[in-house]
């Protein structure tokens, strides 16, 4: 496993995304725990969760539980697992995602958080989604004061614009570590703020970091304009090397930034197991060329 740093804290170059071990679809507990230990036995120091992420209405903080026991029940060293969750958004029943960006909602769920992780302080706390009927700086500042009291080591943000980033900087200074956005070969929106965090030394993690993949084949049709046939390319690189798309995928994205930290879901050991393996894929720099291309055909 290769690493990369969030802060001073170093983690490793592939995440783990919690979510789909929670939400609709979720396995049960016994497969969920293997995921996670699979993930840990891969050498995965970074696991990102929310006390959102569970079924409409129902388990809050399913996900922060889950992690809490998978841990537990670990039978190796966790002294270097940084575990990473997030405040602000919610699932009521109905199945709509909430946000809510208020001070006093923000440190109400980290202290929420905290309960159900079962730690003293948490790793990484990321708001979620900035709340437009709130103001982002009282947001932040929300975190600026969790910071203060020592209940949170690190903060992040995720689902943010440049200037946000630029804005929460100012406030936080060299406690905000990490952005995490939307990213991945079909989605490339969050490009300035990649390169943003590139410039500033913060951890960029890509979140949905597969999409467009697993729709792509070798045997689509040959329209570039098809979005499934243009990403065929990860596929034939992934025949090259004889290993899956979704490594060379993240293999591609690891080269995008040395600050980017891919956090791919998994819902089973062997996802999680060929996602690790990413860490270590090396490709060409032809290939890189050949991959990113395919990204930016419209």
């Amino acid at each position: 496993m290769r690493y990369r740093t969030l802060g001073d804290v170093r983690v490793s170059a592939i995440g783990l995304g919690a979510m789909p071990l929670s939400v609709e679809g979720r396995p049960d507990e016994t497969r969920a725990l293997a995921t996670v230990h699979a993930a840990l036995d891969a050498g995965v120091t970074l696991l990102d969760t929310a006390d959102s992420y569970h079924l409409p209405g129902q388990d809050p903080g399913h996900n922060e539980l889950l992690l809490a026991r998978a841990l537990a029940t670990y039978g190796g060293d966790t002294d270097d697992v940084l575990v990473a969750t997030k405040g602000g958004r919610g699932r009521p029943a109905g199945g709509d995602w909430t946000v809510t960006g208020t001070p006093t909602h923000l440190k109400a769920a980290a202290e929420a958080s905290l309960k159900r992780l079962g730690i003293e302080a948490i790793g990484l706390y990321q708001l979620h989604k900035p709340d437009p009927a709130v103001p982002f700086e009282e947001s932040v500042g929300a975190l600026r004061d969790l910071l203060d009291e020592g209940k949170i080591r690190l903060a992040g943000l995720s689902n943010v614009t440049t200037d946000q980033i630029r804005g929460a900087r100012a406030i936080l200074g060299d406690r905000l570590v990490s952005v995490q956005n939307r990213c991945s070969p079909e989605v490339q929106d969050s490009e300035p703020e990649l390169r943003l965090c590139a410039e500033l030394g913060l951890a960029f993690l890509p979140w949905s970091p597969l999409g467009g993949i697993s729709r792509s084949s070798l045997d689509g049709p040959s329209r570039l304009e098809d979005s499934a046939d243009r990403f065929a390319v990860f596929h034939q690189v992934a025949r090259e090397h004889g290993v899956s798309p979704q490594q060379v995928c993240l293999a591609w994205l690891l080269s995008l930034s040395p600050t980017v930290v891919p956090i791919p879901g998994a819902s089973r050991p062997e996802t999680v197991r060929d996602s690790a393996g990413a860490a270590n894929l090396v490709l060409g720099e032809e290939e890189l060329t050949r991959l990113t291309r395919a990204t930016r055909t419209p």
